[in-house]
Formats: structure tokens, sequence, C-alpha cells
């Protein structure tokens, strides 16, 4: 019996540098779907953020209101809002099985009906692998006070 849990244990071991790095690339890869997500929210390019959407898409703001995809995409890509170039920060990733959650915080300025607007707030993305791609299923937000 202390054979077989060596045994296990050893191969055990063995595999752990596997999945480091494999959980490694993963971050890296959803790190830059979800930068190449924002450079796409910047842009208006609609089929960009669409495709890194599910369809069961739903999101969460701040104030409470609710959007689903169509929702979502109609508004950001509305001709009333600019939205500047953001960084995130404090951006985290946490991964269970197949479904990953990003958390980080943006202060997000631009204009809306050419009027300037300022948000700064904390959110969780959560991306779920469907199939052989992840794709965000909800948004949530917080705003931050000042």
């Amino acid at each position: 019996m202390a054979i077989l849990r060596t045994a296990c244990l050893a191969l055990l071991l063995a595999s752990m540098p596997a999945i480091a790095k494999d959980s490694t690339d993963l971050r890296a890869r959803l790190k830059a779907q979800a930068d190449a997500w924002d450079t796409a929210i910047v842009k208006k390019d609609r089929q960009a953020i669409a495709r890194n959407m599910s369809d069961t898409f739903f999101q969460i703001g701040s104030d409470g209101a609710t959007a689903d995809k169509a929702q979502f995409l109609q508004n950001l890509t509305s001709p009333y809002l600019v939205i500047e170039p953001y960084t995130v920060e404090d951006f985290t990733i946490r991964i269970y099985g197949n479904t990953a959650l990003l958390n980080g915080s943006t202060d997000m300025h631009g204009t809306y009906q050419g009027k300037p607007f300022r948000t700064h707030y904390r959110y969780t993305d959560t991306y779920v692998k469907e199939g052989t791609v992840w794709r965000v299923v909800n948004v949530q937000t917080t705003r931050i006070a000042e």
C-alpha cells in the first residue's frame, strides 16, 4: 500500500509542471483576449465585441441596470458614446475548470451625447469555455467611490 501511495504521489508531482504551464498559458491567452475586447470596445468594433460574448451574455451595471447581448452591443456602439483608451489595474484571473473569473478596475473617461463622463469601477467578467472557445457570459461592475 505504501508503494502504491508513493507511486501515485510521484506521478502527481511529475505532472504538476505541465499543469502549471497549461494554467500559465491559459491565463496569458485570457489576458490577451480581455485586452483585445477592451480595444474593440474603444474602437466600437461591433463584430469583435460580439465574437467575445456568449449568446447567453448578461450584464449587471453599477446602477443595477441589466442588459443582454443585443442591448450591451447597442449601448457600446452608440454614436453618442465615445470611450477614450483606458487601462485596467488590479487585474487577476481565477480559473475553475471551464470557468474563469477576470477581475480588475478601470477609470474610464469619454463623452456621451457630447458631455464628458468619468466612471471608476471594479468589475468581474465571467468567461466560460464553449466548445474550444472562451467567451464572456457575464459582466458585473461596481462603482468605486471617489
